[in-house]
Parts: structure tokens; C-alpha cells; sequence
């Protein structure tokens, strides 16, 4: 999100370091290691997740500091990982992120929140909706959880980043609604489109490494 450590107060960057550490807490405990351990397709994914995530995110344009627009992609890696490995490999990817110099390691425990754990939590939540439905067509889960799932999440995401900015009293709202929110629309569209064709693709060659999808519900 682009943050810089004179922007938002110790107190803030101490609570979201907590909630991060609990993300994380949450995340090793949940997450399946035996199969990531016997699966070497699930090695791959993972693998591969953490070097296109931290590519994708070199590429981002912004007016002022926080406010910085780039793809998310954790909606698609959490529909092939699960939350917990995804909220883990876009930890990775932010580190590494912020190793390269675009973004503030000091920044670290907001950006994974708002950049990482929301957008996954969020994307998890709708494909437990989706689930929870009873659909039985293919469709339902490319459009409510690779779509829809995904426009949403980086909704999500950038309101959580604009309400921070607003309540510490970095920017005014106006500010705010002039340079972000109202170019919001204009960020999911892009965000639905690039990981609902992710999604499409794997569902079409690779179903197997989307770990969310139950194909017996849909044959």
C-alpha cells in the first residue's frame, strides 16, 4: 500500500503487529502440513504463489503515500491454497516485497493485514457462502468465489486501508474519497478479472490444484 513509517502513529502499527501475529498464529495452526509435505503439486503451487505474488506486486501506481493501487491476487491463492497457506505464502511475498524497497519493512504488520490476511479471510468467507448455498454448477463457484470473490476482497482491503488513514488522521476524507475511494470501482474490476481468469484456467486444466473446490458437489 505503499506506507511510510512517518505516516501512521506507534500505536497503530503496534496493534496491527499483534493482529498479524495472530493471523499467523491462526495460520500455522490451521494450515495442512502433512499434505504440503507428501504433495508435490501442492510444494509447487506454493512455491510459485510466493514468486509471481511478489512479482505482480512491483507494478503499482499511487498519488500519495498509503494510497499506493496495485493487484492483490490473494483471492485466487486462496482458492488454490486454502486461507491459511495463502495468508502465509502473501506474508512471504510481502517480505520479500519489502526486502526489494516497495514497501516499508517497518510497515509490515499493516500491510499484512490489509494487503494479505483481510483479502484472504474475505475470500474464504465468500467461498464458504458460495458452499454453504447448495450450488451445483461450475459457474456459481468461477463467478461468486473467483469474480465476485475477488472484486470484493480488494474492497475490502482498501476500505480497511482508507478507514486506518482516516481515523490516525493521515489524510481527510476528502482527500480520501479525491485519490481512492472513488476510483475504488475502477480497482475491482481489474482484480475480478485477473484472478477470476486464474481461477477459469485451473478450474479447465488443473481443477486438482484449486484445494477449495469440491468437484463432487458439481458432477
Amino acid at each position: 500500500m505503499g506506507l511510510t513509517p512517518d505516516l501512521i502513529g506507534a500505536g497503530w502499527l503496534w496493534s496491527m503487529n499483534v493482529l498479524l501475529i495472530v493471523a499467523i498464529g491462526l495460520a500455522i495452526w490451521q494450515a495442512d502440513w502433512a499434505q504440503l509435505v507428501v504433495e508435490r503439486a501442492l510444494q509447487h503451487s506454493l512455491f510459485a504463489t510466493i514468486i509471481l505474488l511478489t512479482l505482480v506486486w512491483q507494478i503499482r501506481a499511487g498519488l500519495s503515500p498509503g494510497l499506493t493501487i496495485h493487484i492483490l491476487g490473494i483471492t485466487a491463492v486462496t482458492l488454490m491454497l486454502g486461507w491459511a497457506f495463502a495468508i502465509l505464502a502473501g506474508l512471504i511475498a510481502l517480505l520479500f516485497t519489502s526486502i526489494l524497497g516497495d514497501e516499508s519493512l517497518a510497515m509490515f504488520g499493516i500491510n499484512g493485514i490489509v494487503t494479505v490476511s483481510i483479502p484472504a479471510f474475505v475470500s474464504y468467507g465468500i467461498m464458504l457462502w458460495e458452499r454453504s448455498r447448495g450450488f451445483h454448477n461450475f459457474f456459481a463457484y468461477l463467478f461468486f468465489c473467483g469474480f465476485f470473490g475477488a472484486a470484493i476482497a480488494v474492497a475490502s482491503a482498501g476500505m480497511t486501508m482508507v478507514m486506518v488513514l482516516w481515523i490516525a488522521g493521515v489524510y481527510g476524507w476528502d482527500t480520501l474519497l479525491h485519490e481512492y475511494v472513488r476510483y475504488l470501482p475502477l480497482i475491482m474490476l481489474p482484480e475480478a478479472f485477473i484472478n477470476g481468469t486464474v481461477i477459469s484456467g485451473l478450474m479447465v486444466f488443473h481443477p486438482q490444484r484449486l484445494l477449495t473446490l469440491d468437484e463432487s458437489r458439481y458432477l
